[in-house]
């Protein structure tokens, strides 16, 4: 078996679509232009792939966007720095090969360097407690609890500290960034259609704060 993580690719998006919205009550469903939200913006934004077929994915996204979910919200009148998981899913078919974990290994790699804080939520309404057994077991503890609308699902909202990021800080951001190594690399993200006439922003470094 061939397992790779990858940044997503625009031609993966119809298999992401297809594979969210098959994946039950637990995740919200999305539609192709929600989908190309993430696409263009979410910092973190990977698929796991088994064999050359989409096996999951997992999208996250720095604090400081204008995503309007009221998850991200809360978390964004909490904290001044995290990352967001806002979504991961598994193939029916890849349940059980440990891809969950293994995406959420590779999301902590990718937040440590760059914030304190890794957050989520699950869903009480309908409660999986796999999911939630999932989360405690990963470090995550409930910080608060939400509807996420008037007649909305209750949410847990959760958060793990992320221990090396103090050392990552005093060590490389407060003296110019992260090193020039590949793995540590922003993920490329392309210029939205609406903005393609508009004068190019420059991207920020492994790891910059924005202003």
């Amino acid at each position: 078996m061939a397992l790779a993580i990858r940044d997503v690719r625009e031609h993966d998006l119809d298999a992401v679509l297809a594979l969210n919205n098959a994946a039950g009550r637990s995740i919200l469903a999305l539609d192709a232009a929600q989908l190309r939200y993430f696409y263009e913006r979410a910092e973190y934004f990977r698929v796991a792939e088994i064999d050359g077929q989409l096996a999951g994915f997992l999208m996250a996204l720095r604090d400081g966007g204008n995503y309007d979910s009221p998850n991200y919200r809360w978390f964004s009148e909490h904290y001044e720095s995290f990352v967001y998981i806002d979504r991961i899913v598994i193939g029916n078919a890849f349940r059980r090969h440990g891809l969950g974990r293994i995406l959420y290994c590779d999301v902590t790699s990718y937040a440590e360097v760059r914030v304190p804080l890794l957050t989520c939520e699950v869903f009480l309404e309908p409660r999986d407690d796999v999911v939630v057994l999932f989360h405690g077991t990963y470090g995550f503890q409930e910080v608060g609890q939400q509807r996420m609308t008037e007649s909305g699902p209750q949410v847990s909202l959760l958060a793990r500290d992320l221990p090396s990021y103090a050392y990552v800080r005093e060590t490389w951001l407060e003296h110019g960034g992260l090193p020039d190594e590949p793995w540590l690399a922003e993920r490329q993200l392309p210029v939205p259609a609406a903005t393609l006439s508009s004068p190019s922003q420059p991207r920020r470094l492994a790891g910059e704060r924005r202003s």
